[in-house]
């Protein structure tokens, strides 16, 4: 099962569970055990199972009603994915802000795809957007990301020492006249040096990030307007819904290279 596919699955069993939740569906499994105990035959010829059945026949009517109100799904789904994407464990305004937006995005899109046509467009729509879900992860984790390399105070010490303790340790290796020490030095030089490169590709890399963030909800943003733009099935089949799916396909794919460059320099750091 693919994560999309995954997501909606959640999603749906996050909408059934609200509804069968749901304040007036408790109220209505009350009412009806209260009924059915203390008045089983309220005239002649009523039954106590009576109320069961009139009970259990309203309570399939909340639950009906729920998953097929556009909004109370709309509004479930947006609960679960900023459950699970809590834009509130970012402490930078800037990434949580960015996160809250592609949040916002989603329930946009999801609403507009609960709102349309059933049966081939809501389907095309639904395939047109797959990927989307994996979209707003990778925003997540990047933001999570620069928000951790942003509050990181020993990367930002090593990144204002590292130049200046080449200097000095370049100058103790021309200095040095006993040889031992003069190797020594010269090892931690270039392990210095190392350090310094790794610095210097990490920031151009959360440099690049940052920028790959903002981008990447401008794309979002035009996926939403391209979406708005397919009112019928008839628009399903020019090039405007293909576009939809590449441009998402695009986005994820470098989100996806960008989190792996991430990883590598990273892990270049902590070898050091």
């Amino acid at each position: 099962m693919s994560k999309d596919s995954n997501i909606r699955s959640r999603a749906w069993s996050a909408i059934l569970s609200y509804a069968i939740f749901r304040w007036e569906s408790a109220a209505t499994i009350a009412l009806t055990i209260l009924l059915a105990y203390f008045l089983p035959r309220p005239f002649d010829g009523w039954q106590w199972w009576y109320w069961v059945v009139i009970g259990v026949i309203a309570e399939v009517l909340i639950i009906w009603s729920s998953i097929g109100d556009v909004n109370t799904g709309a509004q479930v789904v947006a609960d679960m994915f900023r459950e699970e994407f809590n834009p509130g464990v970012i402490q930078s305004q800037t990434y949580r802000a960015a996160v809250q937006r592609a949040l916002d995005y989603r329930t946009r899109i999801e609403a507009m795809i609960r709102r349309s046509e059933a049966g081939v467009l809501q389907l095309h729509l639904q395939e047109s957007t797959a990927g989307i879900s994996d979209w707003i992860a990778q925003i997540f984790r990047l933001a999570q990301r620069l928000d951790v390399f942003e509050r990181d105070s020993f990367i930002k010490q090593d990144v204002e020492s590292a130049p200046r303790e080449i200097v000095d340790l370049s100058g103790r290796v021309a200095r040095e006249t006993d040889a031992a020490v003069r190797e020594q030095a010269q090892r931690t030089l270039e392990s210095k040096k190392a350090q310094w490169q790794n610095l210097k590709k990490l920031k151009q890399t959360m440099e690049q990030a940052e920028l790959q963030l903002d981008a990447t909800l401008t794309a979002l943003g035009t996926v939403y307007s391209q979406l708005m733009l397919i009112h019928s099935k008839d628009d399903i089949e020019d090039s405007r819904s293909q576009r939809l799916r590449e441009d998402i396909a695009e986005q994820v794919a470098k989100l996806n290279e960008l989190q792996g460059a991430m990883d590598e320099v990273y892990q270049g750091k902590s070898e050091k």
